[in-house]
Order: structure tokens, then sequence, then C-alpha cells
């Protein structure tokens, strides 16, 4: 398994199925906070992999084998990991690709779509929703203490140092964002050329529809899809998250 050293001074392992496919566009997968590439989108990645995609999962800096360490939320940290996987697509010589996130790296994959559109064939993500709206400010604040919900495992596997402190920061950034209008993506909504598709638990308390309804207003070409389940829809309703992200992949234009 890969490494690529990054013009934005990240060092991203990397995973890669089929990667001698002759299909000229790639799927790159983003998983969320405490996952890799692995643990949160392998067997998405499998899948992909069977229908006949190249797909690159990178694991974001911080996390996993990725590097600098230890992970950490500047206030817009959004800004940082989608710099990474727009760096990372320039040093693997990726002109053009679908791209599609999980949870945070469902808020990267709609705003690489705005910062570069001309580079994404098709923007997916579920779990996020683009705009951090007040409501979110409680569910968020519930985060803390990170000894509460995060466990030594996921310590050790990123080599996080103190939970709390890693609680802390992600919330104190998310908050920050929710405090300065909600705008994560929504500012670059109306630049996306590309389909997006935004997907939705019911139970998501974290993500409520309304508040990826604020997005997809401002995108040209987005849908809304929602599932009776909560937010790793992908775990819980998976064969009806296939046929949707199927559907949405081979609907976009070449």
């Amino acid at each position: 398994m890969p490494f690529v050293e990054t013009s934005t001074g990240a060092r991203l392992h990397y995973v890669e199925r089929n990667p001698a496919n002759p299909h000229p566009i790639p799927v790159i997968a983003v998983h969320g906070m405490l996952g890799t590439a692995e643990t949160h989108l392998g067997h998405v990645m499998n899948w992909l992999e069977a229908q006949g995609y190249r797909v690159i999962g990178p694991t974001m800096r911080g996390y996993g084998q990725s590097e600098p360490k230890p992970r950490d939320f500047p206030l817009r940290f959004y800004d940082r990991d989608a710099a990474d996987v727009l760096a990372m697509m320039d040093a693997l010589n990726i002109d053009r690709a679908h791209i599609i996130g999980y949870s945070d790296g469902g808020e990267i994959a709609l705003m690489c779509a705005g910062l570069q559109p001309e580079r994404f064939a098709s923007s997916a993500s579920w779990g996020a929703v683009g705009y951090f709206g007040p409501d979110m400010r409680p569910v968020a604040q519930r985060m803390i203490p990170g000894s509460a919900w995060m466990t030594d495992e996921d310590v050790e596997q990123h080599q996080l140092g103190d939970k709390d402190n890693f609680a802390q920061q992600w919330v104190r950034a998310t908050v920050h964002m929710i405090d300065s209008g909600g705008d994560v993506s929504v500012s670059l909504a109306s630049d996306i050329t590309c389909p997006v598709l935004v997907m939705l638990g019911t139970q998501d308390t974290l993500n409520p529809a309304s508040y990826a309804q604020v997005f997809l207003e401002k995108v040209k070409n987005g849908k809304l899809a929602m599932f009776d389940c909560g937010h790793p829809v992908h775990d819980e309703q998976t064969e009806a998250f296939y046929a949707a992200l199927k559907a949405h992949l081979e609907n976009a234009p070449s």
C-alpha cells in the first residue's frame, strides 16, 4: 500500500483498487473522522471495484499511517483536507475523477467539487450537508469529553494522544463554522458543474435534511436521497445505498 507526498505538506497513505483498469475516470473515496480508507469504506471500495471502477482511497492527514501527526483541527480544517485531496490528484496525475465521501469525508467531497469543478465528473456524499446551521451546535458540543466515546484502539490506530484534546479541537472548529454563518461549502455550491448526490439517514441527528437543502438550492444539478437509518448510510442501508450510488455514477456525463 503506497504513500503519496503532496505539495500541501501531507504524506497520505492510500489504497487502490483496479489500478490498471482502463475506465478513464477513477473514483476517489474519502473516509470520515477517526477512520481510514479501509476501516470506513472497505466494502464500498470493494463494491466499486466489482463495478469495474478504478478506486483510490486516501487516508487523510494524521489518521492511520498518514502524516503529519497528530491529527489536528484548525478552524477551517475541511479547507486543508480538500487541498490535500486535490494535491494528491496532482501527484498521482489524476486529471478528472468521481469523488465520494462519508461524514467529514463527505464535506471534503462537496468542497473539492466546488474548488476545482472542472476536475470532477460527479460528487456524492453521505452524513454530510455542506451547511452547519445553529441547531447543530448543541449536538456537536456533546462530543466533549472525547473520553466518553473514543476508544483506546482509536488512540492507538491514529496515534492521537489525548482523547479530550482531540474532541475539543474538532468541536471548537465545528462551532466556529456554525457561529460564522454555517458555510462549509455553501459559498462554493454555485460553482459546481457536476451532478451532486447527498445521501442522509432520517435518524442522523447531526445532519438534518433541511441543512442539506440550503446547500443543494445553490447547486445546478443536485439531488437529496433519504434512507431510513442513522449516520453511516453505507453500513445500515447497504443495498439501497449501492443502488443510489450506482445510478449516480452511471448517469454522470463522461
